[in-house]
């Protein structure tokens, strides 16, 4: 049976959903051993001589986890798999569970764009790569559009809680704010909440990890993006298996992929200008999964059919009412159709749709493919990649 030391501390929703996927290929597959070292061990100073000690007295098989020493070379001596947690920088002696951090950067870039934001903004850790890089890829796919992006990057957010008060306060409104995680999202619309700053109508707030109870207890509720964690778990006990299958040691890249954005209220769909236009579209995104009709979203306005329409397109371009909300719920049918094995027929009433007959063409119109297409494609992609380190 292996053994395997673990330098991780369960404390945020990323490492709990690595540890579901590397348990479940140990329990589908050889039932390996799990020592999770102790807090003060793994901060310690010299803590790593104690993990060295450790891990010879136990005879680990392998170590997974955040190295907090600067002297990772110590690890080299004990012949066995490493795969370390990225944090100030990538590895290049031992395996790194990585993620694709400029294309999550993109991602939230794309989506504030979309809902026509000029102003954005940038709440993050500094010197630490996963933070450093989302800004990149934010970054990037702003300047390309012409965008304006603030930025603050801090060490340590409770200390600093001044200087992120003003920044905040002094950011141009309304804007799009990106934060580098759920946690310092979390402490942002704490802080917000604090300073009369409202979210989402001054900020739109998006974090990233998608961690359930930070997202619940956030007020308004977090939009977060999801990344494929618990896969990158499964596919590293696959990699350490092949490792202990050949007894030969080398280095790979994990490179765990951002998945969708699960909006909550510190997200608008759309910076809209027009009064009514922003009610119905506010009323649309609160109760398109259930089968509300045209006269309905025009009866909270105080005007005809045309007028709205007019006033519509004058903010959306070509997008009429109807469109927008067959998008949305579109949106919501791909998103069930990824994540669950529930039937056609059971998504459709989960996303307020009562006509059966015309959702594949709908679906086809803006997807490209059947429902069924896009389920079985889904299922083939991979939302993990494994690259060997040369």
């Amino acid at each position: 049976m292996k053994r395997i030391i673990l330098l991780i501390d369960c404390a945020s929703e990323f490492d709990r959903k690595l540890l579901r996927g590397l348990t479940r290929y140990s329990k589908e597959h050889d039932s390996w051993l799990f020592y999770r070292m102790p807090a003060p061990i793994r901060e310690a100073r010299d803590g790593g001589r104690e993990i060295i000690r450790w891990a010879k007295k136990w005879g680990a098989d392998a170590i997974v986890g955040r190295w907090s020493s600067v002297d990772t070379s110590l690890l080299s001596g004990l012949g066995i798999p490493v795969v370390l947690q990225n944090y100030t920088g990538r590895s290049s002696i031992f395996s790194n569970l990585t993620g694709d951090y400029l294309g999550t950067g993109e991602i939230a870039a794309k989506f504030f764009i979309d809902r026509g934001f000029k102003e954005f903004a940038y709440f993050g850790i500094r010197d630490i790569i996963w933070s450093e890089e989302r800004l990149l890829g934010y970054r990037r796919e702003i300047e390309r559009t012409g965008g304006r992006l603030h930025t603050l990057m801090v060490t340590d957010a409770e200390r600093e809680r001044g200087t992120v008060v003003r920044w905040a306060k002094d950011l141009p409104k309304p804007v799009a704010l990106f934060v580098c995680d759920d946690a310092y999202a979390l402490f942002l619309t704490e802080t917000c909440k604090m300073e009369n700053i409202h979210i989402p109508d001054e900020i739109s707030l998006l974090g990233v990890d998608n961690d359930e109870l930070l997202c619940q207890i956030s007020d308004p509720q977090m939009s977060s993006i999801t990344l494929h964690v618990e896969q990158g778990g499964y596919r590293l006990g696959e990699m350490l298996q092949k490792q202990f299958d050949s007894n030969d040691v080398w280095s790979f890249n994990i490179v765990i992929s951002p998945g969708e954005i699960v909006q909550r209220g510190s997200t608008l769909r759309h910076h809209i200008r027009d009064p009514y236009v922003d009610r119905v579209v506010r009323y649309i995104d609160e109760n398109f999964d259930k089968p509300i009709t045209s006269d309905q979203i025009i009866s909270q306005v105080p005007l005809c059919r045309r007028s709205l329409e007019i006033r519509f397109k004058k903010e959306f371009g070509t997008m009429t009412l109807y469109k927008y909300l067959m998008e949305c719920r579109m949106d919501k049918f791909a998103r069930l159709l990824e994540t669950t094995d529930l039937p056609v027929n059971e998504i459709c009433d989960r996303c307020g749709i009562t006509n059966y007959l015309n959702v594949s063409r709908s679906f086809k119109k803006i997807y490209g493919c059947s429902p069924r297409e896009y389920r079985e494609r889904k299922k083939k992609e991979h939302p993990v990649n494994i690259t060997q380190i040369e």
